[in-house]
């Protein structure tokens, strides 16, 4: 085959398409987020901050009233429920339940989580008289665990290094940081980034697949050391991106 040949094969004219912009993402503002969770300090924290940038919130615990209570200190249209119906009713669901009872609570709720997007924002962690320390799940991390638990949902992993001092404090306008993202589809890990976006200040990136939580998840360890020498509430920038 000639040259000549060659330039007349179909597409053989054709320029390559476009790389995608990494930060065109998509419009999340209508998505129904639940966050299991939601009384405890960084799940009441993410609450806050989404339902005041005006997503529609939608806080679960195991008992509704308690739920309910936290929702109307909240705020901004926030609801309350239990954790059951908190994951039946939402679109995306937080997961910022304390680690020992991060298994229990998934398993059980694997029938309403089915088909939901799920971004498990735990950190397993251990604390003794040098500090606190990062553990290791039989699975790799929590949000591994998450994964092996929901086969039938899209677990991400994100907002692990966020204060909740900060996230709950009114006079606060803008946390400036970042949020690292992790996950197996690029649509689901761009919703989640798209997600923290929503919250002035924030910015959601890529970190990698789930395979690498680990150390974001464990990174927390080291932030708090941080925190209590500086006495400070440290989140992260990630520099050229």
């Amino acid at each position: 085959m000639t040259s000549t040949d060659s330039a007349q094969q179909p597409g053989a004219d054709k320029a390559p398409a476009p790389a995608k912009d990494p930060w065109d993402l998509p419009d999340v503002s209508g998505l129904v987020v639940g966050v299991l969770g939601g009384t405890g300090p960084q799940g009441k924290g993410l609450a806050y901050r989404l339902a005041r940038a005006g997503q529609k919130v939608i806080i679960g615990s195991r008992a509704a009233e308690r739920a309910q209570a936290a929702a109307d200190e909240l705020g901004h249209g926030v609801e309350g429920a239990d954790n059951a119906e908190c994951a039946r009713r939402s679109d995306l669901v937080i997961v910022a339940v304390p680690w020992d009872g991060h298994g229990k609570t998934l398993e059980s709720l694997r029938g309403e989580l089915t088909g939901k997007l799920v971004v498990d924002c735990v950190n397993p962690l251990g604390f003794d008289k040098k500090g606190a320390y990062a553990l290791k799940p039989e699975e790799g991390s929590a949000a591994e665990q998450a994964a092996a638990l929901l086969p039938d949902s899209r677990v991400t992993a994100a907002f692990h290094h966020l204060s909740a001092v900060l996230l709950q404090d009114p006079e606060i306008e803008e946390i400036d940081t970042d949020v690292m993202v992790l996950g197996e589809g690029r649509a689901d890990v761009e919703m989640v980034q798209a997600l923290a976006g929503r919250i002035p200040g924030m910015r959601g990136v890529f970190a990698g697949r789930l395979r690498n939580a680990h150390q974001v998840e464990s990174l927390v360890a080291n932030l708090i050391s941080v925190n209590r020498r500086y006495k400070a509430h440290a989140g992260l920038r990630v520099t050229d991106v």
